[in-house]
């Protein structure tokens, strides 16, 4: 395989972190105004909205969202929504795998999980109103056609649903304590987790002009890696960092006998993988030369990031 094209910032462009943090910022506010304010009836259920999903995470799929978006020229505003109603379904899958009847967890970003800070009830609800609020924010506005709109719903369905993130969580329930593969373990991680990082890349260049077959094909394909390589290290995380690092329990999934790259492979090829799918996903990249230069330092981002 030959060496990824290194893709170098433009003098004129913010840097990579200062990037970062304005498209965070951006999401931040973008997400406080659009849920539901605290005091609105139910006052209970939308306070818990807005605990589970303003002021923590990397926000990483959203990024990558805004990142794609630059290979399409797209418009601020339509990137906006769609990173919006890919967090929105991220928070809403993170409310649910930690309450007590899936992987039940008490911490998520460094404070209580939403069923402990409310309780069980209120987090379930929360779940299944910010998915509904997600595509509530794709069908509202004008992405430029309805046929591209509808295109958008139709993929952040699919990746959320039975076959894809969900389908991926029901996997790994039913694989605790368990030996899995390495093709099972990346069929499970590709739906689990894959699926809605592949869908923040493809909805944010839906959000701009139109990729040829080609360029649509390796964004694909950059968008299969990426996924894969997020899991990967989350997994080689879980055993080497510190639960005050992390922001949840470190150490969950071996406690909890789950199937990992680490326990398959070891943390030593867990880490080669890794490097492997990070040079996978930046080849698939160099079709879209400085344009993807976001895409780019977004991988080394998720290679390298310690939480």
């Amino acid at each position: 395989m030959s060496e990824p094209t290194v893709v170098h910032a433009n003098s004129r462009e913010p840097s990579f972190a200062d990037w970062m943090r304005g498209v965070q910022a951006q999401l931040e506010a973008a997400l406080a105004r659009n849920l539901p304010p605290g005091e609105a009836i139910p006052g209970r259920l939308h306070q818990a909205m807005r605990y589970a999903s303003l002021d923590g995470g990397k926000r990483v799929r959203p990024l990558l969202v805004f990142a794609a978006g630059d290979l399409t020229d797209a418009a601020r505003e339509r990137l906006e929504l769609a990173a919006s109603a890919v967090e929105l379904i991220h928070s809403y899958s993170l409310v649910h795998d930690d309450l007590p009847c899936m992987d039940d967890d008490v911490l998520r970003r460094g404070r209580p999980t939403c069923h402990v800070e409310y309780d069980e009830a209120t987090a379930l609800l929360v779940g299944d109103s910010l998915q509904s609020l997600a595509f509530e924010l794709l069908a509202r506005e004008d992405f430029g056609d309805g046929a591209r709109q509808l295109e958008m719903v139709r993929l952040l369905a699919r990746a959320s649903g039975s076959c894809g993130m969900a389908g991926g969580q029901s996997i790994d329930l039913e694989s605790v304590g368990k030996t899995l593969n390495q093709p099972e373990l990346e069929l499970m991680h590709a739906l689990k987790t894959g699926a809605l990082i592949r869908a923040a890349v493809i909805l944010g260049a839906l959000c701009g002009t139109p990729l040829s077959t080609t360029e649509r094909e390796a964004l694909d394909r950059f968008a299969k890696r990426a996924g894969l390589l997020f899991q990967v290290v989350d997994d080689i995380l879980d055993c080497t960092a510190s639960t005050a690092t992390l922001g949840k329990t470190a150490g969950k999934d071996a406690a909890t006998e789950k199937p990992t790259y680490v326990s398959l492979l070891g943390l030593e090829r867990a880490r080669e993988l890794a490097a492997d799918l990070r040079a996978q996903a930046l080849q698939a990249l160099n079709l879209f030369g400085e344009r993807s230069q976001r895409l780019v330092e977004l991988t080394d981002f998720i290679t390298r990031r310690k939480f």
